[in-house]
């Protein structure tokens, strides 16, 4: 064989060499690239995940941030229905105060006053209007002193009473739904 027919030949073997070769690597390397591939699939579909769960967790918030929203202004229109009427209230027990003033002053003859009696039934619907709107009077005569609804205006030396008993009642107090709208004025007791 001549050398020019030889080289071909070389050249085929070396063709059908590097193609097996290059079957060959790629053979090796197509699992590689397939793992790559996964794992970019993977991170990707890591990272969708993530920020899924990132989005669930902020809609959760969302969720809870107007759930509370709701509950305090359901708490702010409930305060309001209860405590609206308290200026209003704070300034009419003053009338219903002058109305026992004017009474406890006004001379009881025994006989008809249509005066006193007017007073007195005025007074009466007054209470009655007020306890209607859940506002409700505090006159804690003969109690132990409660520094929650009651203001001590002095203390006297009694021995017949257990000591900070309310001995009088100078102004009588209001509650509005419970809470204090006006302490009561009272006189205490003392020890002897």
């Amino acid at each position: 064989m001549s050398e020019q027919q030889k080289k071909p030949n070389l050249d085929a073997e070396q063709d059908l060499n590097s193609e097996t070769q290059n079957e060959a690597v790629e053979a090796l390397l197509e699992p590689e690239v397939e793992t790559l591939e996964e794992v970019t699939e993977n991170d990707e579909l890591a990272k969708a995940l993530e920020e899924v769960a990132q989005y669930k967790e902020a809609a959760l918030r969302a969720h809870a941030d107007a759930q509370n929203v709701r509950r305090r202004a359901e708490q702010d229109v409930e305060k309001a229905h209860k405590f609206g009427l308290e200026k209003f209230a704070k300034s009419i027990v003053n009338v219903a105060d002058n109305l026992e003033r004017a009474l406890t002053s006004a001379p009881d003859s025994g006989e008809p006053d249509p005066v006193r009696e007017g007073v007195e039934l005025t007074l009466k619907d007054l209470l009655e209007t007020l306890a209607r709107f859940e506002v409700k009077v505090v006159d804690p005569h003969g109690e132990p002193f409660n520094p929650e609804l009651h203001q001590a205006i002095t203390m006297v030396p009694n021995p017949e009473l257990e000591a900070n008993t309310v001995m009088d009642v100078v102004q009588k107090g209001y509650t509005i739904n419970g809470r204090l709208l006006r302490p009561a004025m009272v006189v205490v007791s003392s020890a002897a």
